[in-house]
């Protein structure tokens, strides 16, 4: 108890200090934190990936397409228990800020696939009957307002016109790395006006969404499907799902690096002005401890004073920052949602906030307290002259 009082009475012994450095533990550990969400938010896509889903493209390029008659080739593949598609439509609502994926999609099949996309039967049905039906996740349905049966026009960037489309289910993600920030539409309608515009490019699709019985054999049932088609006009590529998603975050990886070395940058410029502040600390109060040590305290509790006002600092000035982080990462998801749709804290990011504000304050201090342990008392008195 008498610790206790002695740390609280020394850490705030001079206020302005000891906000200062509050101050820049908390810009600290909340921007490690920031950075550390950033760069997980980017893996979401990897981490929602489904172990039972594997995505075939074309081989040369993401930007080719496969011929729609594939599907039912790839169903008679061994191993493989269903097939659906997707087409990338890259249309703009309202403003070119507007922007969030659009998929053509076949929605039975496609919605089979997908169970983390939770609705209700209803609103399925209502979906797949009506062809100028779209379903919406829900953050994107907040973001923007939208409501079941509300027409939604999207102007295409790939597919010229405008494409109204009317809201006939709005989903909820099964787990918090389910993507909310999606509109799914009928391939069927897309498929339709391509044939009439561009004839030669119709019946084609961007990826076959491919899916197994078994996860183990998904490299085998992959080979499989290549093989079909190999020396064709259009060959395919088909890999995991995870691995798919894996191909677009390497294109930044070098980004995903330097973001994750500033997080800890940031820790290490707050972690040297921590170890000035408490260096500055023991040089001011050299004749106390002294003192402590004259009046009979051993150097392991002179050095316990100095390294538990440095952790109870750190220790405040990290839950504010943990707890500043959370209003922070909400303002930014919602700026970042169409880039990055699953914007959250993690458990992990809390833990690692945890653990380099307390390595802050312990590293901060273990040489002044080693010092302040080893000082010679008549040394120590004589610096009161």
């Amino acid at each position: 108890m008498f610790l206790t009082q002695l740390l609280l009475r020394n850490a705030f012994r001079h206020p302005l200090r000891s906000l200062l450095t509050l101050l820049g533990l908390v810009v600290a550990i909340a921007a490690f934190g920031l950075l550390r969400t950033v760069n997980e938010a980017w893996y979401a896509g990897v981490q929602a990936s489904s172990a039972t889903r594997l995505v075939a493209r074309n081989a040369t390029s993401l930007t080719f397409v496969l011929p729609i008659s594939y599907a039912q080739r790839i169903r008679g593949v061994d191993g493989v228990s269903s097939v659906s598609w997707a087409n990338w439509f890259g249309g703009i609502y309202q403003t070119e800020r507007n922007f969030f994926p659009q998929f053509g999609v076949d929605p039975a099949s496609y919605l089979k696939l997908y169970p983390e996309y939770v609705m209700s039967e209803d609103e399925k049905l209502a979906f797949i009957k009506d062809r100028q039906g779209a379903v919406v996740g829900r953050k994107l349905a907040n973001q923007y307002g939208w409501k079941l049966g509300d027409t939604v026009p999207i102007r295409g960037t790939i597919y010229p016109g405008t494409w109204n489309f009317t809201i006939r289910g709005i989903w909820e993600g099964r787990d918090a790395k389910t993507d909310e920030n999606q509109m799914l539409f009928h391939w069927q309608l897309l498929n339709e006006s391509v044939k009439k515009r561009f004839p030669k490019r119709g019946d084609s699709v961007g990826v076959f969404i491919v899916g197994i019985d078994d996860p183990s054999q998904a490299a085998t049932v992959a080979g499989r499907v290549d093989a079909m088609f190999k020396n064709s006009l259009a060959e395919s590529l088909t890999e995991t799902e995870s691995a798919f998603q894996l191909s677009f975050v390497s294109m930044s990886e070098a980004i995903l690096v330097a973001i994750e070395a500033v997080s800890y940058i940031v820790v290490l410029i707050i972690l040297a002005v921590m170890a000035n502040t408490m260096t500055m600390t023991a040089r001011e109060r050299l004749a106390e401890y002294a003192t402590l040590k004259a009046l009979g305290f051993g150097p392991g509790f002179v050095a316990r004073l100095l390294l538990g006002e440095s952790l109870l600092i750190a220790a405040l000035g990290g839950a504010m920052g943990i707890a500043v982080s959370f209003p922070i990462a909400a303002a930014f998801g919602s700026v970042v949602g169409s880039v990055l749709p699953v914007f959250e804290i993690s458990a992990t990011t809390i833990a690692l906030q945890i653990g380099a504000s307390m390595a802050v304050g312990f590293i901060a201090a273990a040489w002044p307290a080693w010092q302040m342990g080893r000082i010679d008392i008549v040394n120590g008195l004589r610096h009161v002259a």
